[in-house]
């Protein structure tokens, strides 16, 4: 058995040479569900090696991530939540802002913790929820029980990236994210694609 590359992971389809040097301005935080730490499958970690301002952040019920605390109280950021909205807190489109610096924070969990997080986390409230319509369905298929509509984090932050005018860098986002699917199987199989 071959060792794990120790970027990317892979054993036998290293595919460090597709990851993209990304020139996006904006911030990201990855707030991260606990259970997600370890995961294969996670695409948060495709966001995390190639944006420039990717942050990833423990969520914690009783303890919330001082670093992001101190970002959303930072009046350098504009802070936008990537969440389904609601009646209590419809998603609404992206305003750009001259002055601040756009701050995403993306649930990095399955849909089922996301929702969890959502509902203990009183202090995600008061955060605006952008509002994107994805181009197409999800090519994300490496966990069981996927819902028609719901996009992978990286496939979510590659939308962010569109709805927010960076489309070439979405496009780079999007090929790496490609090449972690298209090896993934064979990879964790024990051969090369």
């Amino acid at each position: 058995m071959t060792t794990p590359c120790p970027r990317c992971g892979f054993h036998h389809n290293c595919i460090c040479d597709a990851e993209p040097t990304l020139a996006c301005s904006h911030a990201f935080v990855l707030l991260t569900h606990p259970k997600e730490m370890g995961k294969d499958t996670n695409t948060g970690q495709l966001m995390e090696r190639s944006l420039p301002h990717c942050l990833r952040q423990i969520w914690d019920r009783v303890t919330p991530p001082q670093a992001l605390l101190d970002m959303l109280a930072d009046p350098q950021y504009q802070p936008w939540l990537l969440f389904p909205g609601d009646d209590n807190m419809p998603a609404v489109p992206y305003q750009s802002s001259d002055d601040k610096t756009a701050l995403f924070i993306l649930i990095d969990a399955t849909w089922q913790e996301a929702r969890k997080m959502i509902r203990r986390s009183p202090w995600l409230a008061s955060l605006p929820r952008i509002a994107f319509t994805p181009k197409g369905d999800s090519a994300y298929a490496l966990r069981r029980n996927q819902q028609a509509g719901n996009l992978c984090t990286c496939e979510a932050g590659i939308a962010l990236l569109e709805t927010t005018g960076f489309n070439q860098d979405a496009e780079q986002l999007q090929q790496y994210f490609n090449a972690f699917i298209e090896v993934f199987h064979a990879d964790k199989s024990g051969h090369k694609k």
